[in-house]
């Protein structure tokens, strides 16, 4: 073994006095001098030691010095302000799901006899949030389109403290009119809150259109490989940004380092995945269109799709890999359909580099009842599929096979 140390940071105390047993706890540290890692290095460890107790007490108090790792670490932040670039932000928080990312902001701004008014086809879970919060805490929640400004206009109260919307609606693909949500909620004072999960930051940008705080499942398209769960929010100001890292920091869901190192690593074919999946779902939508046992689909670039026009101005890029359709034969046909699929995955997930297929009304949206579930557009034979980045004739055969057994049960 080399005598060489000059590499090493010397451990403290000295080690000519100290035991085996103590020498393992307290390992050298390496120091890199004359090079830069291309990988963003793990941090694993949750605390950080100081020099003396003045820099610890004023640790504390600064977001930009590392102390213990739910108050932040430097590989969480390095996916925080790799997302915030992405989506032209001021600042960002990571948390350890998309759910704990819509309960950080949601907590953060709303108190009890809060308003807020949300788009009517919402992501299961964030609509069972806000039930929850109205039920408990007397939040009462108003639910709009998503596409009609003066709706939303006369929605609006003086008690009135969020607006949620979501870029592609899970699992509809309904697209909200971001710049027209967004300035009527502005006028009033009223912060706007986008889930930018469906599109990613690579399809749309909220914060170009005025939004005050993006979220993400970080799960989904960011990661992209069904190895992580992991959420953040991204913050159009600075303000708002210390507001919420206040309530997000003592809420305790933060991300760990790990799940963030593999999500800075599935980022990196962000780019690539997110332009295959768009077109290999815009594809397969137009054949599912002509298919008879297909009574209806959904994709944002498809021409017959309700908000066709507002995914050309606010998505020109693709309209995501996400493809919903009802079937003829309603809910048999639906578990049919998702049983004989064989390339395609059965689960609950989307934006995996796998196509994952799941049927909403008795999985991702099992809390509504009838009633909200038509009034979010999602029926008894609705199935949403997210697509990989297969080849497109093998997807295209698998589902073909699929269709033709649900076909029997119609």
């Amino acid at each position: 073994m080399s005598d060489d140390t000059s590499a090493l940071r010397p451990a403290t105390p000295p080690t000519t006095a100290l035991r085996p047993e103590t020498l393992a706890v307290h390992p050298p540290q390496v120091r890199i001098t004359g090079s830069t890692p291309l990988g963003v290095p793990l941090h694993q460890g949750h605390v950080f030691a100081f020099d003396s107790a003045d820099a610890m007490a004023d640790a504390f108090h600064s977001p930009d010095t590392f102390l213990y790792s739910r108050l932040g670490n430097p590989t969480v932040r390095a996916l925080e302000d790799a997302v915030t670039r992405l989506e032209g932000g001021t600042a960002a928080l990571s948390f350890a799901s998309g759910m704990g990312a819509i309960n950080g902001v949601l907590l953060g701004l709303l108190s009890s006899g809060s308003h807020v008014v949300a788009q009517r086809c919402l992501y299961g879970g964030t609509y069972a949030v806000l039930t929850d919060l109205a039920e408990r805490w007397g939040v009462e929640v108003t639910h709009v389109s998503g596409t009609d400004p003066e709706e939303l206009r006369r929605a609006l109260r003086p008690e009135t403290r969020l607006l949620h919307l979501e870029t592609i609606a899970n699992p509809t693909t309904r697209v909200a009119d971001l710049p027209a949500m967004i300035a009527v909620a502005a006028e009033a004072g009223v912060p706007s809150v986008v889930d930018n999960t469906f599109a990613s930051p690579l399809l749309c940008r909220p914060i170009e259109f005025g939004a005050d705080v993006v979220v993400h499942s970080a799960t989904k398209y960011l990661a992209g490989h069904a190895d992580v769960l992991g959420g953040i929010a991204v913050f159009k100001d600075a303000e708002l940004y210390a507001r919420i890292r206040h309530y997000a920091v003592e809420q305790g869901a933060i991300t760990d380092p790990f799940a963030a190192w593999l999500t800075l690593r599935g980022l990196q074919t962000l780019p690539l995945r997110i332009e295959r999946q768009s077109a290999s779902a815009l594809d397969l939508a137009g054949r599912l269109a002509a298919h008879p046992a297909v009574a209806a689909v959904r994709h944002p670039a498809l021409a017959g799709h309700p908000d066709h026009a507002v995914a050309e101005r606010l998505l020109p890029r693709g309209g995501g890999g996400v493809v919903s359709f009802d079937l003829a034969g309603g809910r048999e046909a639906g578990r049919t359909f998702i049983e004989a699929v064989r390339v395609a995955s059965l689960t609950a997930s989307l934006g995996d580099v796998k196509t994952l297929v799941m049927h909403p009304a008795s999985t991702s949206h099992r809390q509504l009842d009838a009633a909200a579930l038509d009034a979010a557009g999602i029926g008894p034979g609705t199935v949403r599929m997210s697509t990989g980045i297969e080849h497109v004739e093998d997807l295209w055969a698998d589902l073909e096979q699929a269709l033709e057994q649900a076909a029997k049960v119609s």
